[in-house]
């Protein structure tokens, strides 16, 4: 279905199960995009600053938190199709500090499909109050053993720590900074000009252009206390590349549309973009897992998804390959109910 009968239905879609969660009595407010069969719609609630009283818009720059990962992935993918590395690549392979028993036989496809078993303190609560220099992170790694019963490959255990290790192998593969990969392989190429991964300052500030952090929106809290100043940026590794990505939905609507395989996408980044959601481990009958991405059926739709949050930001993309649907959230608070896009939103936008 397109034209004015479809924007009709999809308006009714986003007022009935996404409106509710973003009004004026929630803290922050909403970014969201909307792709079906070729046409974006954008929908924006809320306030990306509560003192200034600042509307949200689809050009606000939002933390991205875990939804980072699919980037990251996306290198992966594309590095394998050009032969310039391997899924079954041992780490150590390209981080020649690795000498751990178990650690130096983990792959990168099983970094980039969370079952190297791999699970550090940093990725689970109580959450650990210190923070690690790039020494330490390696040093914690050669350590570290997985539980009984437990080996790489065979499990799905959801890990930060293993993406920044992955960050760090293809630092070192190519010689260049995430950021820089990032920006060269994906987000030129796809014209995506809001996208950004930037280094943070002592008060753990992203460091950008003034013009680029008044569009930041300020993060809140599930019951709408501020957390940090506009670009606070979060986690407990202290070396480059760590931080988070921050992004607007105008933007995440261009890379949406490429993983879709629609947009000005080079062939090759979007055979990538397509490669990272092809299912690599199976953890049930409901679930499974890519790379990065997570794969889901519900009532007979097939879903691609990737959630990601922290205490003041939530962001969420998902996708339903099979009929040319997605759907970007972002959300300036935390625990904003992301579950509604994956059980509500998507099926019904897949029925239009």
């Amino acid at each position: 279905m397109t034209g004015p009968d479809a924007d009709s239905r999809v308006e009714d879609i986003m007022a009935a199960n996404i409106a509710p969660a973003a009004t004026a009595g929630h803290a922050g407010g909403l970014a969201s995009v909307v792709y079906v069969a070729g046409h974006t719609r954008f929908f924006s609630y809320g306030l990306a600053d509560q003192a200034e009283k600042r509307p949200i818009t689809p050009d606000s720059l939002f933390n991205i938190a875990s939804l980072r990962k699919v980037f990251e992935a996306a290198l992966v993918a594309l590095g394998t199709l050009r032969g310039e590395l391997r899924l079954d690549d041992p780490v150590s392979k390209y981080v020649g500090e690795l000498r751990g028993d178990y650690i130096r036989r983990v792959t990168i496809g099983e970094l980039a499909a969370h079952t190297s078993g791999l699970l550090l303190p940093t990725d689970h609560p109580p959450w650990p109050n210190a923070s690690y220099s790039l020494v330490e992170f390696i040093d914690m790694l050669n350590v570290w053993t997985p539980h009984a019963g437990e080996e790489a490959g065979k499990q799905r255990i959801y890990s930060h720590a293993g993406y920044v290790l992955l960050q760090l192998a293809l630092e070192r593969r190519y010689g260049l900074p995430i950021d820089q990969l990032i920006q060269s392989r994906i987000l030129r190429p796809l014209n995506m000009n809001s996208t950004l991964l930037p280094e943070r300052r002592p008060d753990r500030r992203a460091i950008m252009s003034p013009a680029l952090m008044q569009r930041v929106v300020q993060g809140y809290s599930d019951n709408g206390m501020p957390i940090g100043p506009r670009g606070n940026q979060q986690g407990y590794f202290e070396f480059p590349g760590t931080g988070q990505m921050f992004t607007s939905a105008r933007d995440l609507a261009i890379f949406l549309a490429a993983c879709l395989g629609d947009g000005a996408a080079d062939p090759q980044l979007r055979e990538a973009l397509q490669m990272t959601q092809r299912e690599m481990f199976r953890v049930s009958e409901q679930f499974g897992q890519a790379m990065a991405w997570e794969t889901i059926d519900v009532d007979g739709v097939s879903i691609v998804d990737k959630p990601g949050g922290l205490n003041n930001a939530t962001a969420y993309m998902g996708l339903v390959p099979g009929r040319k649907v997605g759907v970007v959230l972002l959300a300036n608070r935390g625990e904003f109910p992301h579950e509604i896009a994956r059980y509500r939103v998507l099926p019904a936008l897949s029925r239009l």
